[in-house]
């Protein structure tokens, strides 16, 4: 009987032990869960999927669209041509050979050729040339002769047009026009700088010593009647900006001559009857160039207008840089394997009728 029970307490402490030491290895200690706990809150707290706002990230923020460059004009000026410069004047007239000095290359001048701002127009040995301006002044330049063109600014009814013109050598007979009426015309020679207002006049400036610094030989500066008989007057300068007089009179001029100190003096000239004849050969000249230029210039201008893009199709009004120009939206447009020889489209397979539904 003793020994049963033995057997029996023995049993019973065996299962409580086994039923202990199964509890202690399925249940993980109370420290070890709550430290996995914080661990996954912090892990949540801190994932890189969260959401991101641009105030938080502004590296990722979308591109901002580009605005379209503003057209410029003097992007790479290269010559007259190519800059935003609109010709000036034409070729009126034209006898033997005259060039023209543009961007230091000479060029052989044609009837009717478009003169630009800075252009030095020159002539040959027995040669004449006649250009015309916008604004109808003309200028006609006999053998050996050369003027450069250093400021011209026209507008019809504009109020600051100007123009400077600078007689280098020979004779140069001229007829002015709208600038020096409306505006400021000037005329410089190596010792005299004239400021016209509206009239006719002819200067010769003698070819001086060709040693650097040698004094110009007298320049002669005449008046004279425009084609309808009027007499504008010519207000002469001293190139050290002393005045020296004014013409008034037709058949009337001053001869120039530099003096002591860089000062000039302008002494009245006396028109022989035989210079007096050369001359007005001269003056009829430049008068029967301007009526020729008058039609040249004004045609020259309408085809402009009605062609501005002409000599420069990039400077179309209101065209942005790199949009398709009129006329040209299906040149250029080139897809590939759709030009090479041989290469046929094909048409767009027809359609096949539904079926009716039953």
């Amino acid at each position: 009987m003793t020994r049963h029970r033995s057997a029996f307490v023995l049993s019973l402490l065996t299962g409580f032990m086994l039923i202990s030491v199964t509890n202690v290895f399925a249940e993980p200690p109370t420290s070890d869960i709550g430290n996995a706990s914080i661990a996954v809150v912090a892990a949540t707290s801190e994932t890189p999927f969260a959401p991101i706002t641009l105030a938080q990230a502004p590296s990722v923020a979308p591109p901002q669209p580009m605005a379209a460059p503003a057209a410029s004009t003097a992007q790479a000026p290269a010559s007259a041509q190519d800059t935003d410069e609109d010709p000036i004047g034409n070729v009126a007239t034209l006898t033997g050979n005259a060039s023209v000095i543009r961007n230091k290359t000479t060029t052989p001048l044609k009837l009717q050729e478009d003169i630009y701002l800075n252009d030095i127009v020159q002539t040959s040995v027995n040669s004449t040339v006649s250009v015309t301006f916008n604004d109808a002044t003309t200028f006609n330049l006999t053998a050996n002769a050369r003027i450069t063109i250093d400021n011209f600014i026209y507008e019809d009814g504009g109020k600051k047009n100007a123009a400077t013109f600078n007689i280098i050598k020979g004779t140069v007979a001229f007829a002015a026009a709208a600038v020096a009426k409306t505006g400021d015309m000037k005329i410089s020679t190596p010792t005299a700088t004239l400021g016209i207002r509206g009239t006719t006049g002819l200067v010769e400036v003698p070819q001086g010593p060709a040693a650097p610094g040698a004094t110009p030989n007298n320049v002669g500066i005449k008046l004279y009647p425009d084609a309808d008989g009027h007499v504008g007057h010519i207000d002469v300068n001293g190139r050290d900006g002393s005045r020296l007089g004014s013409l008034t009179q037709g058949a009337s001029g001053f001869t120039i001559r530099p003096g002591a100190g860089g000062r000039y003096s302008a002494s009245p000239l006396a028109i022989s009857p035989v210079q007096a004849q050369r001359d007005q050969g001269i003056v009829r000249q430049v008068h029967a160039a301007q009526s020729v230029g008058r039609q040249i210039v004004s045609q020259k201008r309408a085809q402009r207008a009605a062609n501005p893009n002409r000599n420069n199709p990039a400077r179309q009004p209101g065209l942005r840089p790199g949009a398709p120009q009129p006329g040209l939206q299906k040149q250029g447009v080139q897809r590939p394997g759709l030009n090479r020889p041989g290469f046929q489209r094909r048409a767009a397979p027809k359609a096949k009728p539904a079926k009716p539904r039953r």
